[in-house]
């Protein structure tokens, strides 16, 4: 039996290879469409890979240190965080300065560029050198020596840089400047992800992967009635039905395997694009996109396969007989009941998992493929009965709509498979729309900051002078209003030993204190105690006239000398109110001139920016601004909310991987309505011939494919609905329905269709001539 299978497969590969011209076009059009399908699934296999050296490159160049302070020696570096922001787009940027000549190398240099030297990314680099970087290059000022190589940055479009720095020793504090010995994580981090991220994975992975296994399914079927017609000879030479099934197996097969090497091409060079592109924040380099060799293996032998598969499944309900193929005279309504098992059993699976949450442990890994996977399948299974029943009661109206009506009577599953995918992509979308709204409130907290007083804070050098970098920040263009203070930590010991009771103080000018407190009248020189807000047992215990209180020198961790500050008397009383940052503090505070110098160098200084929006640019001069008071200056825009870093790069990856989909979506439904266009030619020339207009045949085409599109949508809602409200019952979330976003996935779906079905007239129109019906 297995050389008999065998051989026919052989005999169905080589007929697809001698077939003359049509044989050749359908092997051309099923190995293009089965070739993009492949080539995402290569790129799928790709990922993990490339996840895996993005976190590699990126724990190689960690230069936070850990544990007890270094002292200087031969090995060690000083390197200060110098990140910025531009246009929105992270500038990862470090100050540099060896101490000797063992300091360890970043990762991607040779050397270090000298003081106002640098050396940079080649993204950065374009950048500076265009038109578009002209604020950046400003806020930069050091000259470009060198690029950093690939093993130093995490993505080819990342932007980041190297500059030589001076006495960056001065600015020691353990978090924006630390002293190394050695770059890389000194420990292996925790990325456990929550049983919800860890759903919300799965879903993404099935859903995205789900529309390219359909379109590999429809690409093997390119051509199905032609190629039926043909074996309809291979009975006149004595065929039985089994046989010819299984040339025609082979035929698929043909297709698919010049579709895998077709795939393989494609895949190579959209990895060689990949380096040059990002997508929603993400960049790779080529080389980060190497499939694993056991899932290429896998797609390798599970394409040709389902492509034999689907075939002799495609064939069961056609008669193919020596003198032609029985397959329109009197088709077979589709049963109903076997079709709705597949979605009723995915829900079966997912149902032991409703109400779970997060706090019952991880969810049932296969349970919720499963389910997921069978809820989509029913899409796919359901359509073509949907599609059937609908059409089957269309009747009355124009010429074109009657042409399309009898078209889709005449044959609804070739309809109902050129939309399957778009159908299972809206589905799946759907649903994880809604599977991200319902959740995201879980990872979003209130920063508690208040934007209507100040959409920017700079956190500039211990030590810095505020009243003046105040001014400067006024000045400059789109600053509203800038408020400066200085703060620092008040200890009733020592800060070696380490304080029992702690007071913050607060040094500003009386408009900026007054942004902290209510106050009584205020002149230069005066001194406050604020109660009635956090720490106001402490306050009250060692703030007290007399007592002999010792500042914060670096940050609490106990290096420099002691400095301490006695309490003066006439401290008058004020009332602590919520600050700009959204803290209400019971503090001491201070005007500039209460302040002692001694205290004056110890204070971190902090500016609160008003900035008006409608300037162009206005955040990118604030940011400026602070990098000419202060290299190590920290700009970062307020926001109301902040979202968790895990959650937010699922959202993101799954917003690129859409648009993959998308793209794969719609050049396969161009491969699949110009094949059905191809096998339409003699129908739509004979049409021509009997004076039929143009207008009509082509109003017809696009209600051929605008019926079923629509039904296809509206059962993609159904299912996506159904799923998205399983998956937040699963996870304990209100249920509720975003439509607008609903609205706007099935409007994308529509796009697509529409962009694809607007692609194919040229084609079309020149097809409906007379010429067409000669034959040789």
């Amino acid at each position: 039996m297995n050389a008999r299978w065998g051989r026919d497969l052989g005999l169905g590969v080589k007929f697809a290879f001698t077939g003359g011209r049509e044989g050749h076009i359908r092997v051309l059009l099923t190995a293009v469409g089965v070739g993009l399908g492949v080539a995402l699934l290569l790129l799928t296999t790709a990922i993990p890979n490339a996840l895996s050296v993005r976190h590699a490159r990126d724990d190689a160049r960690m230069d936070y240190t850990y544990g007890p302070p270094r002292a200087k020696a031969a090995n060690t570096l000083v390197i200060s965080d110098a990140d910025t922001t531009y246009h929105g787009e992270d500038v990862r940027g470090r100050l540099v300065e060896p101490e000797g000549p063992k300091a360890p190398v970043a990762p991607g240099l040779t050397r270090y560029p000298a003081p106002g030297e640098m050396v940079v990314s080649p993204a950065l680099k374009e950048l500076l050198g265009s038109g578009d970087g002209a604020l950046l290059r400003e806020r930069l000022p050091y000259r470009i020596v060198g690029t950093i190589a690939e093993n130093g940055l995490i993505g080819s479009r990342e932007l980041t840089y190297y500059a030589g720095g001076k006495n960056l020793a001065a600015h020691l504090d353990g978090w924006k400047t630390a002293r190394i010995s050695a770059f890389g994580r000194p420990s292996a981090s925790s990325n456990t992800l929550d049983p919800v991220l860890l759903l919300l994975i799965l879903v993404v992975f099935v859903v995205l992967l789900m529309p390219v296994a359909v379109f590999i399914a429809t690409a093997v079927r390119f051509g199905g009635e032609r190629r039926d017609r043909r074996l309809a000879a291979l009975r006149l030479v004595g065929s039985d039905s089994r046989m010819t099934r299984r040339i025609a197996a082979g035929e698929a097969l043909a297709g698919s395997l010049v579709g895998l090497a077709f795939g393989t091409v494609f895949f190579l060079l959209g990895r060689q694009l990949a380096g040059s592109v990002e997508v929603v924040g993400i960049s790779v380099f080529p080389s980060y996109l190497n499939p694993s060799p056991a899932l290429a293996a896998l797609v390798a032998v599970a394409v040709p396969a389902a492509a034999v598969l689907v075939t002799l499944f495609a064939l069961r309900r056609v008669v193919i007989e020596p003198l032609g193929v029985v397959r329109t005279a009197k088709p077979t309504r589709r049963r109903l009941w076997w079709r709705l098992l597949l979605p009723v059993g995915g829900l079966a699976m997912l149902a032991p998992m409703i109400g779970q949450g997060r706090s019952n442990g991880d969810f049932n890994t296969y349970l919720v493929i499963g389910g997921v996977l069978l809820l989509l399948i029913g899409v796919t299974t359901l359509l073509p009965w949907v599609v059937e029943a609908v059409v089957a009661r269309l009747g009355r109206g124009s010429l074109a709509w009657q042409l399309a009506v009898r078209r889709l009577q005449l044959s609804s599953g070739s309809a109902a498979r050129m939309v399957n995918g778009i159908a299972v992509a809206v589905a799946g979308a759907i649903a994880m729309q809604m599977l991200f709204a319902g959740v995201q409130g879980d990872y979003t907290k209130n920063t508690g900051r208040d934007t209507t007083r100040a959409q920017m804070q700079v956190n500039l050098s211990r030590g810095a002078d505020f009243g003046r970098a105040a001014g400067q920040f006024a000045a400059t263009k789109g600053v509203r209003k800038a408020t400066a203070i200085g703060s620092t930590e008040l200890g009733d010991r020592d800060w070696r030993s380490g304080p029992t009771g702690t007071a913050l103080v607060t040094v500003g000018s009386c408009a900026a204190l007054r942004e902290m407190a209510r106050l009584p009248s205020c002149t230069d020189g005066d001194m406050f105690v604020a109660t009635g807000g956090t720490n106001d047992a402490d306050v009250a215990k060692i703030v007290r006239p007399g007592r002999t209180l010792h500042i914060d020198d670096v940050n609490g961790t106990g290096r420099g000398k002691d400095v301490t500050w006695t309490v003066p008397g006439g401290l008058r009383q004020a009332t602590a109110i919520t600050g700009p940052s959204g803290t209400r503090d019971s503090s001491v505070l201070l005007t500039p001139g209460a302040v002692p110098e001694r205290m004056s160098r110890l204070l971190s200084a902090t500016v609160y920016l008003s900035v008006d929006t409608s300037v162009p640019d206005a955040f990118e001069h604030a940011r400026n601004t602070a990098a000419r008071i202060d290299p190590l200056a920290d700009a970062m825009e307020w926001s109301a909310t902040q979202r968790s870093a895990q959650f937010s790069s699922i959202r993101t990856g799954t917003f690129a991987g859409a648009i993959c989909v998308l793209a794969l979506i719609g050049a396969s439904l161009l491969v699949s309505q110009l094949e059905q266009l191809r096998e339409r030619r003699k129908l739509l020339s004979a049409l021509i011939a009997f004076g039929t207009r143009r207008r009509t045949l082509s109003l017809s085409v696009l209600w051929q494919t605008a019926i079923p599109i629509a039904l296809g949508l509206l059962l993609a809602s159904a299912v996506g609905l159904t799923l998205g409200v399983v998956l937040l019952e699963m996870v304990g979330s209100t249920v509720g329905v975003d439509w607008p976003s609903v609205l706007g996935l099935t409007g994308a779906g529509a796009a697509v269709v529409l962009t694809v079905t607007l692609l194919s007239l040229p084609p079309l129109l020149r097809l409906m001539r007379p010429d067409g019906l000669r034959t040789e």
